[in-house]
């Protein structure tokens, strides 16, 4: 919600629309057993997420890779200013899949 306020006025997408399949905020573009693909295209910059699941012994492995293509100087700015965060909170997201 705090962040469909902060870009709103800047001209970037609000969370998935109504109908559509998401995980938190994020659209699903693909999904399998395996790999799930989230994320979407904007006038500044077009993103993807993706989270794989292999098994192992003694469980699974989870990892998330994420995916950006600018389009334009508000882009790569966007991304600039989101980086950060994403290196605290992506591993922090992991980490509490494998305590669930």
């Amino acid at each position: 919600m705090l962040r469909n306020l902060a870009v709103t006025p800047l001209g970037l997408k609000r969370s998935a629309p109504t109908g559509v399949e998401r995980i938190g905020i994020f659209p699903i573009v693909s999904a399998s057993p395996e790999r799930v693909v989230m994320g979407f295209d904007d006038t500044h910059l077009d993103f993807r997420v993706v989270v794989e699941v292999v098994p192992e012994r003694n469980g699974c492995q989870v990892t998330a890779m994420t995916f950006v293509r600018t389009r334009n100087r508000f882009g790569q700015l966007y991304l600039a200013a989101v980086t950060p965060f994403h290196r605290i909170i992506v591993p922090a997201m992991l980490a509490q899949v494998g305590r669930n």
